[in-house]
């Protein structure tokens, strides 16, 4: 399921590979004359931005799960709060309407699945 330009989480891909690739694709691509433009996105926060009906629909579109699979998957995004804990004060609980939990197994390969699309789209 995932790109073969994909080198987050897979083995031997790594980010020494990835811009190993990406140097040379552009020098490829200046040797035969062309010219070659990098754009660079800044993910720094990413797990942060995934919609989780954006990302449970695009489940359902792209990649064909349904049924007790999406309302499972609805069931470990939803219903989650977040507060700020500081000495004996804690904030207001908020609900968490965007992000993959981090540090979980699943995180890492819902967010791939999120932003696989956006190969593509480039």
């Amino acid at each position: 399921m995932l790109s073969d330009r994909q080198s987050a989480y897979r083995a031997h891909h790594s980010t020494e590979t990835a811009v190993l690739r990406v140097l040379s694709h552009i020098l490829l691509a200046l040797d035969s004359g062309d010219i070659a433009v990098l754009t660079l996105l800044d993910l720094s926060a990413a797990f942060d931005s995934v919609d989780h009906a954006t990302l449970l629909q695009w489940l359902q579109i792209s990649y064909g799960l349904g049924g007790s699979v999406i309302v499972w998957l609805a069931l470990y995004l939803q219903n989650r709060t977040q507060y700020v804990c500081l000495s004996a004060t804690r904030s207001t609980k908020l609900a968490v309407l965007y992000r993959v939990p981090q540090g979980s197994v699943l995180g890492p390969i819902l967010f791939l699945l999120y932003t696989a699309d956006l190969l593509q789209l480039v």
